[in-house]
């Protein structure tokens, strides 16, 4: 018994392994634990929950093994199994983050290096506080779901993580996408330097969400090492608000934190980071079979190299197939995969051409379930840097390489283009820009970010290419998408540095150094302006990107230095 009079459940079936005899039984331990079994919460964990007024739950599960959180969240009502093994969960009506309800407490520690402004949005020492207790006292009687794991690949910059949370499947989620301890002896001094209370289900009163936007909140303490969750179900935000921390946290260590995917050369070496938002190919392009996968969307750049901060994947599930991409599809044939918000048919297949619930359906799963994927997380200093953009203007052309001032610029600019029905009112083309290719989790000014990749690129001498997957022939509704083929080409060739010492042509908008020629693509291709029936209206859909770029930019302009700041299209050449 513990304070209380809570019950503590074991972390494993007592002789789980017994049935697993022989050669399965590592295989097993590796697949579907992957946590070390522990039969009783350790008594800092207790000590820590009841420092965090949790003190009065029901019962407390500590590092359960993915088939027993399989198992209590089919039991609880959270999800079904699937024909191929996953576990299907929903998080409607919130099947995405919620920018909006994302705060950093404003306090003494870290209020002098939060960029304020909508990104990071203050919220008061005291709120946090009522808001916290009110979530105590919602506690009260219930289970919850203790999960101890890690951040960052490379121990040297690792941070110790606990995920608390009251649905067993968001336990589950944790387990996935996080790292796991190797041993048991790793959980029983395990000290957190940050901790997740998710409490999906509870939402703000009026009485405690006065400087709040909804019932639905993600509070960030940075100084405490705290997050709050509550109001929404979306599994994502318990991901985000750790890597949110991270990028307080690693650059006063000397580690640029990124929201990229990572892969290096089989046997190690080449290594590169592809950046890109929703859309532009980040995670088909960086999952090449003929290269090891490092990680899909959260790495460090340290002077030793580059690292995964987490354990698993989140990928897209829509349109999903095992022609496009095999080894993302054969995860939603392993038990212990989490599919979220998709549709299943009535013999419980997944159906992933149905966006009935939402256009962003995800699966979560380790990384080793992916077959190429890197064992140890960590690569080494990158040689190549790709900027992915879904121009839907038609303008920008397919590749073309920058110019370290040029890279801080459009690494500042982090643009790409929505395409009309993407989301309600966008009927033609519409320009997004997210700074570092993910402002909504950059605690620090952007150009903090851009300044420290600038002096990465310096030290290691990093190729930096610009790839445009988006449309060509003209903008979306008259051109038609670049085709995958060519785009694995042209990123193939940057790798194996068949681009270093092409001829170039510049192009006069962007000022960008493009390839007269790269084997396996049409010359034509690479000239974007070459590809329109009409060169009037490219000169015209370029001039009004160029303006958008420049428009956008003048946030940045007073912190920028004068020569990223003169890196991009300037009014006298869009004129």
């Amino acid at each position: 018994m513990r304070p209380g009079g809570a019950r503590i459940r074991p972390g494993a079936l007592p002789g789980i392994f017994t049935a697993f005899a022989g050669a399965g039984a590592s295989q097993f331990r590796k697949r579907f634990l992957n946590s070390p079994p522990t039969m009783n919460a350790p008594d800092p964990v207790l000590r820590h929950l009841a420092a965090l007024g949790l003190d009065r739950t029901q019962t407390v599960y500590y590092n359960l093994p993915p088939a027993r959180l399989v198992e209590l969240s089919v039991r609880r009502g959270e999800g079904r199994l699937t024909a191929g093994g996953p576990l299907a969960t929903r998080t409607d009506p919130h099947t995405g983050r919620s920018p909006n309800d994302r705060f950093i407490v404003e306090e003494d520690t870290s209020k002098d290096d939060v960029a304020w402004g909508a990104t990071n949005r203050p919220i008061s020492e005291g709120a946090f506080d009522r808001i916290h207790d009110a979530m105590k006292r919602y506690a009260t009687g219930r289970d919850v779901f203790v999960r101890d794991c890690y951040a960052g690949a490379d121990p040297r910059y690792r941070v110790r993580v606990r995920i608390i949370t009251e649905k067993a499947w968001h336990s589950m989620f944790a387990h996935n996408m996080f790292l796991r301890p190797a041993t048991i002896e790793e959980l029983e001094d395990f000290e957190p330097d940050y901790t997740v209370l998710d409490l999906c289900d509870f939402k703000a009163t009026d009485q405690v969400n006065e400087e709040l936007n909804s019932s639905t909140f993600v509070l960030l303490h940075l100084g405490r090492g705290l997050v709050l969750i509550g109001g929404t179900n979306y599994a994502g935000e318990i991901k985000k608000s750790v890597f949110s921390a991270l990028n307080y946290r690693l650059p006063s260590q000397g580690v640029l934190p990124m929201h990229c995917s990572a892969n290096e050369a089989v046997g190690g070496g080449n290594a590169a980071v592809f950046f890109g938002l929703s859309g532009t190919g980040k995670t088909t392009l960086s999952a090449d079979a003929s290269r090891v996968l490092i990680g899909d969307d959260e790495h460090g750049w340290s002077d030793e190299g580059v690292f995964n901060f987490e354990g698993g994947c989140y990928a897209k599930a829509i349109h999903l197939s095992a022609e496009g991409e095999p080894e993302i599809y054969a995860t939603t044939k392993e038990f212990g995969t989490v599919a979220e918000n998709v549709t299943l048919t009535p013999s419980r297949e997944i159906d992933f051409d149905d966006a009935t619930i939402t256009e962003n359906t995800r699966l979560s799963y380790p990384i080793d379930q992916i077959p190429n994927a890197s064992a140890s997380g960590i690569g080494g200093v990158p040689e190549t840097v790709v900027f992915l953009t879904a121009d839907a203007f038609g303008v920008l052309p397919p590749i073309s390489r920058l110019t370290p001032d040029q890279a801080q610029y459009h690494f500042l600019s982090g643009y790409t283009a929505k395409v009309a029905g993407t989301e309600r009112g966008v009927t033609e083309p519409k320009a997004t820009f997210s700074a570092c290719f993910g402002e909504p989790f950059m605690v620090l000014h952007p150009t903090r970010y851009a300044e420290m990749l600038g002096e990465r690129i310096e030290q290691s001498g990093a190729r930096v290419f610009l790839v445009n997957t988006g449309w060509t022939g003209g903008p979306y509704g008259t051109g038609s998408r670049m085709k995958l083929a060519w785009t694995r080409r042209m990123v193939n060739a940057a790798l194996a540095g068949e681009l270093d010492d092409v001829e170039t042509t510049t192009e006069p908008v962007f000022g960008l150094a493009v390839p007269t020629a790269v084997e396996g693509v049409p010359d034509a291709v690479l000239q974007p302006r070459k590809t329109w029936d009409d060169s009037d209206a490219y000169d015209a859909k370029a001039s009004q990107l160029a303006d958008m770029f420049a428009e956008n930019f003048e946030k940045y302009r007073e912190q920028a230095s004068e020569a990223v700041c003169a890196a991009g299209p300037t009014k006298e050449t869009v004129a």
